[in-house]
């Protein structure tokens, strides 16, 4: 697996928090010293190379990320069901919103030694906590914490700790999943077979081609800004992004990114992309709902979406496995759920974390109708309420499909940030614009890339 890069913007937090607190883990020595983790007083247990032991009991907090409103009872639920269990045991529940500051305020959080017990982080979050030490390494603490998980997702959902090993400091929780959708109508006008979609990145281009011809411009294969592909497509392709110590973009180096930028403007050029959509932040889910796109978003939320605001475009619509291509398997960003080391009770908090992640709980969340969710659990996917989908409903269909996917589905490896990508996507644009080679454009868009990674680093 390649190595995970440290983005620019969590370096960022990363520093601020070596500044401020120090990073690591540290265990009493023979002076009597204290353990300590990211500069914070911690339990020896906490920290040592030993299984976590201790009772069950005690208080601990719980936070989400902006779940409260709308999913108050089943965590209400959950945690009465923990308490019930474990007598002499609290939960307290908050919820963080979730925005831009997040990661920041969370850190600072961690600073200032009152991390939550229990916390769900994004995979951003996830590396700068770890990296800083205030995160329980579960290697160490619970060995067996990755048996519920299915293989690929636990193997791939590693961090780097302070001195670059990888470990699993996180338990994976929920992810949304990723599927091919298309208008079926506009497929047969283009001369397409809704019932063979393409199985690679560069099918689906040559696809696109055949619709570019055949529409004369009254409808179009999808939107041309790079940003909506990038990365996963050049994931799916596996091309090397990073280099193999993750400190680098190399992405300029595999010449299938080069063929991918080619495909890209040739498809522009003829017409096979809305002209005005290469920079646009128009929302492609909107333009598919208006009969214009063949190919609409692949997160299976936006189909509930078509199904409530353009139900007319949602009976044309079909779904497909998403194109596994080079890589043989689809990616994608968990939520994740991790133990602080400063826990005050972290055998309660471990305890609560896996119970809250188990198979039971996970597949009991997936069955609200007001969420679109996957879990990561082997037995929740095994469920029938996955597998035995009846009938020909586009969303039933991309249950079935991304539950199954999701049992050979990895984290993804790497994650842009909002600076790296206009770079990279600037370029692009160039080349898609006749203005640069692909290659030139590449290069350019790699060492203005990296440029931003050394100063964030």
């Amino acid at each position: 697996m390649r190595a995970r890069r440290l983005t620019g913007a969590v370096a960022g937090v990363i520093a601020l928090t070596l500044t401020a607190a120090g990073c690591g883990l540290s265990g009493g020595g023979s002076d009597g010293g204290k353990a300590t983790a990211g500069g914070c007083e911690v339990d020896e247990g906490n920290v040592g190379s030993g299984k976590l032991t201790g009772d069950v009991k005690g208080t601990i907090t719980f936070q989400t990320t902006n779940l409260k409103k709308d999913f108050g009872d089943y965590f209400n639920g959950v945690i009465k069901t923990f308490e019930q269990a474990h007598p002499g045991t609290t939960v307290k529940w908050v919820d963080d919103p979730g925005d831009a500051t997040f990661t920041q305020r969370l850190v600072a959080d961690a600073q200032g030694c009152t991390l939550p017990d229990v916390v769900n982080i994004n995979v951003n979050t996830a590396i700068a906590l770890t990296k800083a030490g205030y995160l329980l390494n579960l290697d160490k603490k619970a060995p067996d914490a990755g048996e519920p998980f299915t293989p690929a997702m636990w193997k791939s959902s590693v961090y780097a700790d302070a001195s670059g090993a990888e470990v699993h400091s996180v338990l994976p929780w929920y992810s949304g999943g990723i599927v091919q959708t298309f208008n079926t109508d506009l497929m047969k006008k283009a001369g397409l077979d809704p019932a063979k979609p393409p199985t690679s990145v560069l099918g689906l281009f040559e696809d696109a081609e055949k619709i570019a011809e055949a529409s004369d411009g009254k409808y179009y294969a999808f939107l041309a800004n790079p940003q909506l592909r990038i990365p996963a497509d050049w994931q799916q392709m596996d091309i090397k992004i990073l280099s193999s110590d993750g400190k680098k973009f190399t992405f300029a180096d595999d010449p299938k990114t080069a063929q991918w930028v080619e495909a890209m403007t040739k498809l522009y050029k003829s017409g096979g992309m809305p002209r005005d959509s290469l920079s646009s932040t128009q929302d492609p889910a909107n333009v598919y709902g208006q009969g214009k796109l063949v190919y609409g978003p692949t997160n299976p939320n936006f189909l509930r979406f078509i199904q409530q605001n353009n139900p007319s475009v949602y009976k044309k619509t079909g779904v497909a496995r998403f194109m596994l291509d080079a890589l043989g398997h689809t990616v994608g960003a968990p939520q994740y759920i991790g133990v602080a080391t400063t826990s005050k009770n972290a055998a309660t908090a471990l305890a609560f974390a896996r119970f809250l992640t188990n198979a039971k709980n996970q597949l009991e969340w997936a069955k609200d109708p007001n969420v679109v969710i996957f879990p990561s659990t082997t037995a929740s996917l095994n469920d029938p309420f996955f597998q035995s989908v009846k009938g020909d409903d586009p969303f039933a269909q991309a249950r079935k499909i991304v539950a199954s996917d999701r049992r050979t589905a990895t984290a993804d490896e790497i994650a842009l940030t909002p600076g790296e990508l206009n770079a990279i996507s600037a370029q692009i644009q160039l080349a898609m614009q006749g203005k640069k080679s692909a290659q030139d454009a590449l290069d350019e868009a790699q060492k203005k890339a990296n440029a931003l990674v050394e100063q964030g680093s």
